[in-house]
């Protein structure tokens, strides 16, 4: 199948061929075009529909319950959100990284190296 943006695209507006850019917003890369005279964009649909599937599923509050197994506790993550990460081609390996972040905070992070994890933890203290 041929991607839309795979074409050349005028604008609406004043009939100029339209440029193609990619922005960064929340860690995800959305393609764009946009018309390099009247500066009109055009976002790609696909692009602009995950990254609304993105916010509206970090609006969510998920209450979850902690489980004693073993020697430690274990909590459950909900299959939306594992399924929402592997939509985004993001490969889960078996480990993630957990750090205590403060009283009431632990963050649970997938797919990232343990340097950047721990440079970024310290940077925002």
């Amino acid at each position: 199948m041929i991607d839309i943006f795979d074409n050349k695209i005028f604008c609406r507006n004043c009939n100029q061929e339209m440029e193609p850019l990619k922005i960064e917003r929340k860690g995800f890369i959305l393609r764009m075009i946009q018309c390099p005279k009247c500066g009109n964009k055009i976002i790609h649909p696909t692009d602009k529909q995950e990254y609304i599937n993105f916010i509206n599923l970090k609006k969510k509050k998920f209450n979850v319950k902690m489980r004693f197994v073993g020697n430690s506790y274990a909590v459950s993550i909900p299959r939306e959100i594992v399924n929402f990460i592997k939509e985004q081609e993001k490969i889960m390996d078996d480990m993630v990284h957990l750090c205590f972040e403060g009283f009431n905070k632990i963050s649970l992070t997938f797919n990232e190296p343990q340097e950047k994890i721990i440079k970024d933890r310290f940077n925002n203290e």
